[in-house]
C-alpha cells in the first residue's frame, strides 16, 4: 500500500542517493575496520532511517510494508552492515512492542527507537536453541512484582550497543512447548546482564553479534510485553513474518547490486578478442541472475501488498524468504564467476558480498525452516 506516491518517491530518491554517495564509498573502510563510522550513523538518524516502520504517532515514518520493501530494495545496494545497524529498530527490535506492547511500553521505547537514541535488539536464539524457537530454556521466574531471569542468548545482532532487549524466556517450566514462552523488554543496563566477546563472522563486517548472559537479572513485571504470560512465541512469530519480508527485499537489492557489478565488469573486460558480455555463456549467467532478481522483487511486492491489506501472509513471507535468500546466493556465485580470478580478490566488491549474503539463508529462519513453514501451512489450508 502506497499512501502518497510523491512523498514516497522523494524518500526513495533520498535513500538511493545516500546509498550511492555516502555508503558505497565507505564499504571497504567498514569491512577493514569492522565498524560503521559515527558520522554515518548520525546521518542515518537524521534521515529517519531508524524509524522507518515505527508509527508516526511514536515519531517514526510509519511506512507500510510495501513502502518499507521499496526502501529495503535501495538499502540492499550497499553493504548489509549499514542496514543492520538500524534494521533491528525497524524490525525485530521494535515490532514486538508495536504489535503487542502496552501503551506504556510503546511510549517509553518507540520514540527513542525512531530517532536512533536507543538501539533495540531481539534475544531469542540460545546455544542449544536456534530453529526450534519453542524450546527456549532461558527462565523468567516470578518473584512478587519482579521476574528473575537466567540464561544465555547467542548470536544476538546489535547486542554490543543495544539499550533494550526483546527477550524470549520461559515463564512456565511445566509447559515445555511454545505456550510456556513469554516476551520481555529488558533494559541492557539491568544488573545481572553481561555480554560475551563479539563474534568473529564469515562476513558482514561492521555488523556485530555476541552472547547476552542473564544471571539473576531482575526486571519489573511491567516489562512483560502486553502484560500477559505465554504470548512470547506468538509475538516472535508475528515479528518474524514482517522481518522475513524485509530481509527478502534486502536480498533482492543486494542481488541487483551484484548484477550491476558483474555487468559492468563484463562490459569492460575483454577475453578472446571481445568483451565478456559478448560471450554467450556469460550472457546466460547475467540473464539468469536478472530473471531471478526480478522474480524475487515481484514476490516481495505482492506479499507486501497482501500484508498491507490485512491478509495472512505467513506462507507468502516464508516463500519470499526461501526464494530470495537462496536466489541472492546464486547471483553472488555467478558474479564471482563472471569476474574470474578477480572475483576472489578482496578489492572487488563481489568477493565481500559473496561472504555477506551467506547469512541470509540462516537468520530470520533458515531455508529449511521456511520449507517446513510453507509445507505445514499448505496442509492446514487444505483442511480448512
Amino acid at each position: 500500500m502506497i499512501r502518497d506516491q510523491e512523498t514516497l518517491s522523494s524518500l526513495l530518491d533520498t535513500v538511493g542517493r545516500f546509498v550511492r554517495e555516502r555508503l558505497v564509498p565507505r564499504e571497504q573502510e567498514v569491512a577493514e575496520n569492522d565498524r560503521i563510522p559515527d558520522e554515518i550513523v548520525q546521518e542515518m538518524k537524521e534521515l529517519g532511517l531508524f524509524g522507518l516502520s515505527i508509527p508516526e504517532e511514536h515519531g517514526g515514518l510509519g511506512l507500510t510494508m510495501e513502502e518499507e520493501a521499496l526502501v529495503a530494495f535501495e538499502l540492499g545496494h550497499t553493504s548489509p552492515a549499514f542496514r543492520s545497524i538500524m534494521g533491528t529498530n525497524n524490525g525485530i527490535g521494535s515490532q514486538g512492542i508495536i504489535m503487542d506492547g502496552t501503551d506504556e511500553q510503546k511510549e517509553r521505547y518507540l520514540p527513542r527507537m525512531a530517532t536512533g537514541e536507543i538501539i533495540g535488539s531481539f534475544a531469542l536464539t540460545e546455544p542449544d536453541v536456534g530453529s526450534d524457537a519453542g524450546s527456549v530454556k532461558t527462565s523468567a521466574v516470578r518473584d512478587g512484582d519482579e521476574y528473575i531471569i537466567n540464561g544465555t542468548k547467542r548470536y544476538i545482532t546489535n547486542a554490543p550497543y543495544a539499550s533494550v532487549f526483546t527477550l524470549m524466556a520461559r515463564t512456565n517450566p511445566d509447559e515445555k512447548g511454545a505456550a510456556g514462552v513469554s516476551a520481555f523488554l529488558v533494559d541492557a543496563n539491568t544488573p545481572g546482564i553481561s555480554l560475551g566477546k563479539p563474534d568473529k563472522k564469515m562476513g558482514q563486517s561492521g555488523s556485530h553479534t555476541c552472547d547476552v548472559i542473564f544471571e539473576d537479572a531482575r526486571v519489573p513485571a511491567s516489562a512483560l510485553i502486553g502484560g500477559k504470560e505465554g504470548q512470547g512465541f506468538k509475538t516472535a512469530m508475528k515479528v518474524l513474518d514482517r522481518g522475513r519480508l524485509h530481509i527478502s527485499a534486502v536480498c533482492v537489492g543486494v542481488a541487483e547490486r551484484l548484477i550491476d557489478e558483474a555487468l559492468r565488469f563484463a562490459t569492460e573486460r575483454k577475453q578472446f578478442g571481445k568483451h565478456l558480455s559478448e560471450h554467450q555463456l556469460i550472457q546466460a549467467m547475467l540473464a539468469d541472475s536478472k530473471a531471478e532478481a526480478f522474480a524475487g522483487r515481484s514476490m516481495v511486492m505482492e506479499a507486501a501488498r497482501k500484508k498491507d491489506n490485512g491478509e495472512r501472509v505467513s506462507t507468502e513471507a516464508s516463500c519470499c524468504k526461501l526464494f530470495c535468500a537462496e536466489m541472492v546466493g546464486r547471483v553472488a556465485d555467478r558474479a564471482v564467476q563472471i569476474h574470474g580470478g578477480a572475483g576472489y580478490i578482496s578489492e572487488y566488491p563481489v568477493e565481500r558480498f559473496y561472504r555477506d549474503v551467506r547469512l541470509f539463508r540462516l537468520y530470520e529462519g533458515t531455508s529449511q525452516i521456511q520449507q517446513i513453514v510453507i509445507a505445514r501451512n499448505m496442509a492446514k489450508e487444505l483442511q480448512e
